[in-house]
Order: structure tokens, then C-alpha cells, then sequence
């Protein structure tokens, strides 16, 4: 079972030789994500999964152990149940117009939040009841509600000029129905080894208009909503303020999830935060809720054993901080060796002088 109770506090700066030997040794890698790509990699070894690779800016392919190959990854590989990988399937060949999903990034790449968000909310889109079991654990006070539909990399209009004119889309979207009949909605923003620091998109002047009237920001032109690291989260919750505007639902929230100790992303939630109104009455709000919380929830909703291969596949730092311990207790023994072969020479020649 996942080990809620005793989490890890701080992740650690991984010694390149850990890395290399998992091949998993990036440059730019961040510290949260060095040690979620090493997670993925040995999850990836526990499942006897091959190994899979990239093509360098040179052109050379290169063995990366957070990703497997590509047979692998059309079995469904990456998913956590066979029932999530037809999912996964289903959802490719019937994507809404307009959606992007970059396929390899979703049946290959281990450390992508895509397939993480299929293997989150993939059981929810298959048992609704189990949906709104989640959804009531995540938001008690809507305990009166029920999940009518899971949209996987949703937008009610891509490039419509009535919403926000782009192809800004939500990672996945639970609809529910309210207290005398209200339509509502949660819309979702999963991360996992981001930064927030991933290429930009131009902010189309509809946001202009619609950062204007939401009456959600303090400086609704502010420039750093415009930019990294917050422009994403702008961006969506201007798409569910949009939403809500033109009537689509009564009522809605715009979460993001993400794992705790991806400093990164939480740092970003809390600027966003900062350039917040103080909340008033409104249909629409803003949260965010830890990956570890989600899947904690999904435990409580009655899926304890799904649970429990999700936390161990992109939450068990446990396993990260066993593989440092372990190198740092063998580089001391390395240091000490030197240190024993003096005093034995000491001890020697002590014995000579002394005969």
C-alpha cells in the first residue's frame, strides 16, 4: 500500500554516477526532475520493459531510460490496466478537432504528463460512480454532485473568437450536475516533471479582454500573466471563465494538480495565487491539489490497489532516496579503504620495530 503517512520531505541531488547507470543522466534535467526520471526508470526495469531512445540535435540515437520502444509502447506499455490502454486508443483515433497529441510523448515517454493523466483519470472516464467518489473526496462540498462525463484534452471550441481564439485546451475535464440540476464543471491541468518554463505560446488580445472583465486579477494586464511561468495557468483559467460566459455550465473550478515536491510548478500556483483578487461570490475559482492528495483520494473512492501502483510508479520518492543511500554508503566504504590499508601498514611496521 502507498506509504501516506511517512512521505519524503526533500528530494536530493542525484550523483551523476546513479544517473549514468540508468542511463538516465540529462543535462538541463531540474532536481525534481532528475529524480522523477529515475523513478520512471526503475519502474520501467521493474516491468522488464526495454529500453528505449531519441534522436540527439546531431541525429544520433541515444538510449534514454525514461522512455521505452516503440513496440513496447504500442502495446499500451505505458498504461497502468490494459482497460486505460484501449482508452488511450479510443481517445486517439476519436480526439475532439484541433486536439494535439504528440503520440510518442504518450506511448513512450514514461515521464510525460499525458500518459500520467490517462493513468490518473482513465479508471474515473471508465466507472462514473467512481468518478464522483473521487471528485467528492477532492471537493467535499460538492458531495451533492455527479460526474456525467471525463474529456480527455478538452476544449469546447478550439479557435473560437467567443472563447479564447487559440487552441488552449484543458488535460482533462470531469462534468458534473449540481444541486438542482446546475452544470458544472472541473477542469484540469496535470504537471509532472515540468517547470514552467516550456516554450510559450503568443496571448492572443481576446485575453486582453477577457483578463478585463473576469474581475479575477489584480493587474489584469500584468505582464507576468502574459509569461512564463504563469502564462498556462492564465491562459485556462481564461478558457473556464470563457466557458462560463458564454453558458455553457452554470458553475466551475480550474485546478491544477501536480506532485508536492515539484518546487517548480508549486512555486508557480503560488505567484498565480499572488496576482489574484481577493475570492468574492463566483460561478468559477481557482485551486490546486497535490498529485499525492488525488491519488490518496482515488484510495478512499474505493480503488485501493490502483492506488497503489500509481503512487509506486510517479510518487515513491522512497525508492529515489534508497538509490542515493545506498551509492553514498558505498562511496564511504571507498573513502575508508585508503584509511584501513594505513593502519595495517602502521600496525606492520610497528611489529617489525618491536621484533
Amino acid at each position: 500500500m502507498p506509504d501516506f503517512e511517512n512521505p519524503i520531505l526533500r528530494l536530493p541531488i542525484i550523483p551523476a554516477d546513479i544517473l549514468k547507470r540508468h542511463k538516465v543522466l540529462e543535462e538541463y534535467d531540474t532536481r525534481f526532475r532528475a529524480s522523477a526520471r529515475l523513478l520512471q526508470a526503475l519502474w520501467r526495469q521493474d516491468q522488464d520493459l526495454p529500453i528505449g531512445s531519441y534522436a540527439t540535435q546531431s541525429g544520433e540515437r541515444r538510449k534514454l531510460g525514461s522512455r521505452i520502444t516503440t513496440s513496447a509502447g504500442r502495446s499500451g506499455a505505458n498504461f497502468l490496466h490494459p482497460d486505460i490502454a484501449n482508452l488511450v486508443r479510443h481517445q486517439v483515433a476519436y480526439r475532439e478537432v484541433g486536439a494535439l497529441i504528440d503520440e510518442q510523448r504518450l506511448y513512450m515517454n514514461l515521464l510525460s504528463s499525458m500518459p500520467l493523466t490517462f493513468n490518473l483519470f482513465g479508471p474515473m472516464a471508465l466507472d462514473l460512480e467512481l468518478a464522483t467518489r473521487t471528485l467528492h473526496a477532492i471537493c467535499p462540498d460538492l458531495s451533492s454532485a455527479t460526474v456525467t462525463e471525463v474529456l480527455f484534452e478538452h476544449s469546447p471550441g478550439r479557435g473560437n473568437p467567443n472563447l479564447t481564439g487559440d487552441y488552449t485546451a484543458f488535460d482533462v475535464l470531469l462534468a458534473y450536475e449540481g444541486q438542482s440540476g446546475r452544470r458544472g464543471f472541473i477542469a484540469v491541468e496535470v504537471k509532472y516533471s515540468e517547470a514552467m518554463t516550456e516554450p510559450s505560446r503568443p496571448i492572443k488580445p481576446r485575453y486582453d479582454e477577457l483578463s478585463a472583465v473576469s474581475k479575477f486579477f489584480i493587474d489584469p494586464e500584468s505582464p507576468a500573466l502574459r509569461t512564463n511561468p504563469l502564462q498556462q495557468l492564465f491562459r485556462s483559467h481564461l478558457l473556464a471563465y470563457a466557458m462560463l460566459t458564454r453558458g455553457d455550465y452554470d458553475e466551475g473550478r480550474f485546478i491544477v494538480i501536480a506532485p508536492s515536491l515539484n518546487h517548480q510548478v508549486q512555486t508557480a500556483i503560488g505567484t498565480y495565487r499572488c496576482q489574484l483578487l481577493e475570492a468574492a461570490e463566483s460561478p468559477l475559482s481557482f485551486g490546486a491539489v497535490t498529485l499525492e492528495r488525488v491519488i490518496e483520494c482515488l484510495n478512499h473512492a474505493g480503488e485501493p490497489e490502483h492506488a497503489a501502483v500509481l503512487h509506486k510508479r510517479y510518487c515513491d520518492w522512497h525508492r529515489v532516496d534508497q538509490e542515493v543511500k545506498s551509492e553514498l554508503v558505498a562511496q564511504s566504504r571507498l573513502w575508508q579503504r585508503p584509511t584501513a590499508l594505513r593502519r595495517k601498514r602502521k600496525q606492520a611496521v610497528s611489529e617489525a620495530r618491536a621484533s
